[in-house]
């Protein structure tokens, strides 16, 4: 199904939980298609639908950059083996089954750390929002999320989209031109061409040009 608007997103999203007690949305894309923006949105419009929901990214499994020095990663964080994905899968599984609050780390950016147990879903959750790259990436560990994602969405936009606002993104923390092209280049846009070309088919694809 391929959905023009985030409207059409959030009535699939609705359909779905229709006589269910919980659904786990996943939320695939590569870097700079505008995940978040989409999660955030759905977010707002689901709660306010009445429908509790709760956004819960995979950024919160982010191994630590001391781990990451260890293996010689640090330079490529953010690519699929930088995660820490069973335990990620783990949660994924736990807050599929439902039946209690589940507590979840997020990752902090300005401190560029994990946050452990820092927020809590609800038991009384009925939609949950899981955000992230690798969530249809196909290879394991990542495919084993299949059988707890009771919809997914792939978030999409054309290659020089996604590279121009990946070194927008470097351009706003700071770095020159010439700096924001070569950690694009060296890291997120190799990223983001693996998402687009091993990623498993979704149930809605989407791209807007807003995110």
């Amino acid at each position: 199904m391929i959905a023009e608007s985030i409207d059409t997103v959030g009535a699939a999203i609705v359909e779905a939980i229709a006589g269910r007690r919980r659904i786990v949305v996943g939320i695939a894309g590569p870097p700079g298609a505008g995940k978040s923006t989409l999660s955030s949105s759905l977010h707002s419009r689901l709660n306010a639908a009445g429908h509790e929901t709760a956004i819960v990214p995979m950024d919160g499994f982010h191994l630590d950059n001391a781990i990451l020095q260890q293996r010689g990663l640090l330079q490529r964080k953010g690519a699929p083996e930088t995660f820490d994905a069973d335990g990620f899968v783990a949660l994924v599984e736990t807050l599929h089954a439902g039946g209690a609050s589940v507590v979840v780390p997020v990752f902090d950016r300005e401190a560029d750390k994990v946050r452990e147990a820092a927020e809590t879903v609800p038991e009384s959750c009925t939609i949950i929002l899981v955000e992230g790259n690798y969530l249809l990436l196909d290879r394991a560990p990542w495919t084993r999320l299949a059988p707890f994602l009771d919809l997914t969405v792939f978030v999409t936009a054309p290659s020089e989209t996604l590279r121009e606002r990946l070194v927008r993104r470097w351009l706003e923390h700071g770095h020159d031109g010439q700096q924001a092209e070569a950690r694009a280049a060296s890291n997120d846009i190799p990223n983001a061409m693996l998402v687009l070309e091993h990623s498993l088919p979704a149930d809605i694809t989407c791209s807007f040009e807003a995110a």
